[in-house]
Parts: C-alpha cells; sequence; structure tokens
C-alpha cells in the first residue's frame, strides 16, 4: 500500500510499524554508580520507550512511523529532527505552544541498572488529543505499537484507546509493552490497574521478569504465575529476564531462548532494542507466532539486541545494526 507525499507527486510506502506514545530527553549521569545529587554532569540522550523502538525498527532496515506531541520547543524540535535523521516516518507528530517537551533524568547505579526522575507537570506528549491522530498512518501499518504511559492522564488516555481501535478495526496487529515507570503514576495501584486496563486488546506483550513480578505481586519465576497474565486470544507472550534471554507462550507452545553476555554500560532502550527487532522481524512474517523454529531465531536476534543496546550510554545512539546482531550470535556460537 501507498500513500502520496503530497509535495511532488511520488509516492512512498505506508510505514509498516507505528509506535504510539512519548519521545523524551533523557539527561544520564557521565560518572556511573552516583546519585543524580553526586553526579559532576550529565549526557544528552534522546528517549522514551515506543520513539526508541522506531528508531530500533529502521537500524534492521524496516520502516517505522511515530505518533506523539513535542514542546513547541528547541528539545522538541531536536527530537523530532532525531526521528527524522534514523529514517522514522515523523507525519503523525505534532507540536503545542503551551506545553514543554519532557524531560527525564536518569540515575545509572553501579550494576547498570536506572532510576528515574521525571519532570512532566504537564508535557506536551500528555496532552496529545484524539483530534490530533493520524489515522491513516496507523490503519495502513501491520504493527501498532505502545507502552503505558499514554494511559496516566488525560486527554492523551482517551487518543491511546481511540488509536488502538483503530488499529484493531483496520485488522492491524497490537503489540503492547507495558514499560513500568511507577514515580509517574499516582501510586502502586493505580500503575497496575492503568496498564491491565487495556491488557486484553493486545495480540504480543512483552514484559521484564521486575515487570511479572509487579503486576502480578509474585515471582516472576513461577510459570503459573507467569501464565496468570495470558488470555485467550493472546498470540504471545515474551518475558524477558535480561541477560539470562527470555521466555516465550503461546496457546501452542513455551520455552526459553538464552541471552548474551556482554560488558554492560547502561540499560537504558535494552527492551526497546528487543521489541523493535522482534517487531522488524514479524512485519516480514507474520507466521513467526504459530512456528516454534522461527520464532526461536527471531528471539534469539532480538535478545542479540537487546544485550548490545547496552554496552554504550544513551537509548537511540546505542541502539545496534543487523550486522552487529548477527556478528554477536555468530561468536557465541563459535565459543
Amino acid at each position: 500500500m501507498t500513500i502520496s507525499n503530497g509535495s511532488n507527486g511520488e509516492k512512498k510506502q505506508s510505514p509498516e510499524i507505528v509506535s504510539f506514545g512519548e519521545m523524551l530527553i533523557d539527561f544520564v549521569p557521565n560518572v556511573s554508580g552516583v546519585s543524580l545529587a553526586e553526579s559532576p554532569g550529565f549526557v544528552k540522550a534522546p528517549g522514551g520507550a515506543p520513539a526508541n523502538v522506531a528508531c530500533a525498527i529502521t537500524k534492521h532496515g524496516g520502516s517505522s512511523a511515530f505518533i506523539g506531541k513535542f514542546g513547541d520547543d528547541e528539545f522538541g524540535h531536536m527530537l523530532v529532527n532525531i526521528l527524522k535523521a534514523n529514517g522514522v516516518n515523523s507525519d503523525g507528530v505534532c507540536f503545542d505552544q503551551d506545553a514543554r517537551t519532557a524531560l527525564a533524568f536518569v540515575t545509572l547505579k553501579k550494576n547498570g541498572e536506572r532510576e528515574f526522575m521525571f519532570y512532566r507537570n504537564p508535557s506536551a506528549d500528555m496532552l496529545l488529543k484524539e483530534s490530533e491522530l493520524n489515522f491513516d498512518l496507523i490503519k495502513q501499518s501491520k504493527v501498532f505499537h505502545y507502552g503505558s504511559i499514554s494511559l496516566i492522564t488525560e486527554p492523551c488516555r482517551s487518543a491511546h484507546l481511540v488509536a488502538m481501535k483503530a488499529a484493531k478495526e483496520a485488522g492491524v496487529l497490537l503489540s503492547y509493552d507495558p514499560n513500568v515507570r511507577l514515580p509517574l503514576w499516582s501510586s502502586p495501584k493505580a500503575c497496575r490497574e492503568g496498564i491491565m486496563s487495556i491488557w486484553k486488546e493486545a495480540d504480543f506483550i512483552k514484559v521484564s521478569d521486575d515487570e511479572v513480578a509487579f503486576l502480578t505481586e509474585g515471582d516472576a519465576e513461577d510459570e503459573d504465575n507467569v501464565l496468570s497474565l495470558w488470555f485467550d486470544g493472546l498470540k504471545l507472550l515474551v518475558v524477558t529476564d535480561g541477560e539470562k534471554g527470555c521466555r516465550y507462550f503461546t496457546k501452542n507452545f513455551k520455552g526459553k531462548v538464552s541471552g548474551f553476555a556482554v560488558d554492560t554500560i547502561d540499560t537504558t532502550g535494552a527492551g526497546d532494542s528487543f521489541v523493535g527487532a522482534f517487531l522488524y522481524s514479524v512485519a516480514k512474517d507474520s507466521s513467526i507466532f504459530e512456528d516454534e523454529a522461527k520464532l526461536k531465531e527471531v528471539l534469539t536476534f532480538a535478545n542479540a539486541c537487546g544485550a548490545l543496546a547496552t554496552i554504550q550510554k544513551g537509548a537511540i545512539p546505542a541502539l545496534p545494526t543487523t550486522s552487529a546482531a548477527l556478528e554477536l550470535i555468530s561468536k557465541s556460537k563459535s565459543t
């Protein structure tokens, strides 16, 4: 399917994967293992899970678009330019003259894990309205991907729900990575309920082991506990287990795929790199959900991409290419 770009009569391909939600600037300490107050300086890095996923897809030669709202400020325009520089379609982007682009300060602890402090009061992404949605992008895609941060406040929550409904009615695959960010919600209970409020709409869900523990209030290693998140109609549930790899669950089969050991510096964007690699593969071949051998191959590729995203600071700057991921897979087979 093609859409006209409206300028010189040329045709351009509709993006296969549309990411919906927030894009912001992560300020990452330039020294690991210190608190925000102790950090002598910060590295400015573009971030926001849905935007990271959109950029991860184009790194592999896939086509993606981002739908979201930015402040009409220098940071907002900088972020949209980063999307464009990464080959992401920005036809679904809009600007707000009265709200700022969101910022996050991300503390890297000694093990590379993160703590967040957000500046959103409210930020422009929270103010996206249904009337500002680009429905053509959504309906003409193969996959519509989203998180949970866009569910926190109105009017963005309503826009999110309408966008999901439009995608579902158009036969588009719904991909959900909840990305638990407790500091943004009024309480852990509100976060859990908000995330679960749209749980049963998705075709594919990716959660981390920590998110399983949070959502179920139980042991992420316990398979029965994980399966409490399953529902009829779900095509695939993936639980990422950090460097250990991931577990997968479908209606007909389940299993584990090993991860890759790398020298981790910063885990920011690792899950998004994983999801982007996976969705890129799904857009090429949706039979992955029914073919266990294909699924394991794709999840191995996604695990490699997730691992490689941790070897430098920031999210988008650290996203790996296909060749880098295949090289890591090849090396691990030969050792």
